[in-house]
């Protein structure tokens, strides 16, 4: 668990390291914002893209050399960035980050699926939720130091090194017999699409990730912007508001995992937290874009909470329905269509505040895609238990299990 979770937490420090250090970069290599906009997108074309193959990959040849590869590879993408002097060497090397760290949640899913008891999947999700929010929090105060003293370059090199040192932990994990390959057990892809769950919690996870790629890349110029803040208010700002994040990811698997304990009725643990963190949602777009500013700051640190609650159940109730032999393949396909908000919501968001000059339609929009997760967690998704996968066939609901009941 601690090197699973330590494997997210590195694959978000990665991914954020560009755009900590991007101001420098410009300085240096002269690119212009069209440029740097193309250089934060580029990772999600490649990391949506590989996330179905990837899955697959996971179930056929095993998650644990899998998970061992990407990291590799997207370490050693970061260390090279050091090296970069041209937006074509940048972008390509963005490619490669995303193709290594598309590995990182099909193959975490997998390995929980295999190795954690449906019961303890909430506080499971819940310790590597708090690993990957927090993660933001670290990388930006870490790399701003790194920046300060020793140049822009020095923490690529920095975190792609120490990166490379969790493979050697990692290398005398021992799974379960049955930890292996179980592709051949599970369903075909014919099966999978058919589920009308997958495409739920698919719906479900595009409109969290809508919302919180939404925030993660316009938060601090709205603040500046349209609110007033200094660039150090800024910044206190949204790396506290990662951590209260992080905490609330934490507490709500363990809390998940209890009262599904206590009364038996795990759907209704996790489509409770789900549907009260979407709703959620809705409200704190709504008062951060139309609120008054007091509103508005109190509405931010109330959505990292919503979102921070969510992250459990968005990828532990796909692991609990997929089971250990399709976990692989249903979180890639899944998580390939979440992070296609990745693309979409900076983009349009950018367009919204270029026509209208202000922020509120961007975060209008934002509430009503909260409203289209709701239908896929609560409508989409009839109800959280495992299933019984039969190759090339739909699945069946199998025989209730002790705290997996409805």
């Amino acid at each position: 668990m601690a090197l699973l979770a330590a494997a997210l937490f590195i694959n978000y420090v990665d991914r954020g390291a560009l755009p900590i250090a991007a101001p420098l970069v410009q300085d240096e290599l002269g690119f212009s914002p069209s440029q740097l906009g193309l250089l934060f997108s580029a990772f999600f074309w490649s990391y949506a893209l590989l996330q179905i193959p990837v899955g697959w990959l996971a179930e056929r040849f095993g998650a644990q050399r899998v998970l061992a590869l990407g990291l590799a590879v997207w370490a050693s993408a970061t260390m090279l960035v050091g090296f970069a002097h041209s937006f074509t060497v940048l972008l390509l090397l963005r490619l490669l980050l995303g193709v290594g760290e598309s590995a990182g949640f099909p193959c975490v899913s997998k390995l929980l699926a295999i190795v954690v008891p449906v019961g303890t999947l909430g506080s499971a999700n819940g310790i590597v939720g708090f690993a990957y929010n927090f993660a933001p929090a670290v990388g930006a105060y870490c790399g701003g130091l790194l920046m300060l003293h020793f140049g822009w370059r020095a923490a690529f090199w920095v975190f792609g090194a120490l990166s490379l040192l969790w493979l050697l932990p990692w290398s005398r994990v021992k799974l379960p017999a049955r930890g292996g390959r179980l592709a051949e057990e599970g369903p075909d892809l014919s099966a999978l699409l058919r589920q009308r769950s997958l495409w739920g919690t698919s719906l479900g996870h595009f409109a969290s990730n809508y919302t919180f790629y939404f925030m993660l890349t316009w938060l601090p110029t709205y603040l500046v912007r349209e609110r007033g803040f200094s660039n150090i208010a800024m910044a206190t700002l949204t790396g506290s508001a990662y951590i209260v994040n992080a905490l609330s990811a934490l507490f709500a698997g363990w809390a998940i995992d209890r009262v599904g304990a206590r009364t038996g009725r795990t759907t209704l643990a996790y489509k409770s937290v789900m549907i009260t963190a979407l709703l959620g949602a809705v409200v704190c777009m709504l008062c951060i874009g139309l609120g008054t500013p007091s509103w508005g700051l109190g509405a931010i640190f109330g959505f990292q909470i919503l979102m921070g609650m969510s992250s459990p159940g968005t990828f532990a109730i796909s692991q609990i329905l997929a089971g250990p032999s399709a976990a692989g393949r249903w979180v890639g396909i899944q998580n390939a269509i979440a992070n296609l908000a990745g693309v979409i919501a900076p983009a349009l968001t950018g367009v919204l505040v270029e026509e209208t000059h202000h922020f509120a339609a961007a975060f209008v929009c934002a509430a009503l895609v909260s409203v289209l997760g709701l239908i896929g967690w609560v409508w989409m998704v009839p109800k959280v238990a495992p299933l019984q996968w039969q190759a090339g066939s739909a699945a069946a609901p199998l025989a209730p299990l002790p705290g997996t009941t409805s």
